[in-house]
């Protein structure tokens, strides 16, 4: 798997760290990060400080992670942003459904 998987220490706290792109190629990886050993997890972080490209299916695969686990995950959250990335997720009003900084 090229991204990486974090736990916190009591294993409700997800972070998953995006490569450089964050596209189309990364569907699978992406969904093994999210979808695999969460049985305890509460909040799902996405730190993107390594990612300076983002497309549309990278949009769509964060909405379909939401839209799988909103039932059991209370919090989702983007870090980390560069400018360019952070422009593409203000401009899709992501915003309005992670927390991001």
């Amino acid at each position: 798997m090229s991204l990486e998987r974090k736990f916190s220490a009591d294993k409700k706290q997800l972070t998953v760290v995006a490569d450089e792109v964050f596209d189309f190629g990364k569907v699978q990886d992406f969904r093994v990060a999210f979808s695999t050993d969460i049985e305890d997890v509460e909040e799902v972080t996405i730190d993107l400080h390594k990612t300076a490209y983002m497309d549309s299916s990278a949009l769509g695969m964060l909405l379909n992670m939401q839209k799988l686990l909103s039932a059991k995950v209370s919090t989702f959250k983007i870090t980390n942003t560069r400018p360019q990335v952070l422009k593409i997720l203000q401009i899709a009003r992501f915003d309005k459904k992670f927390e991001i900084s």
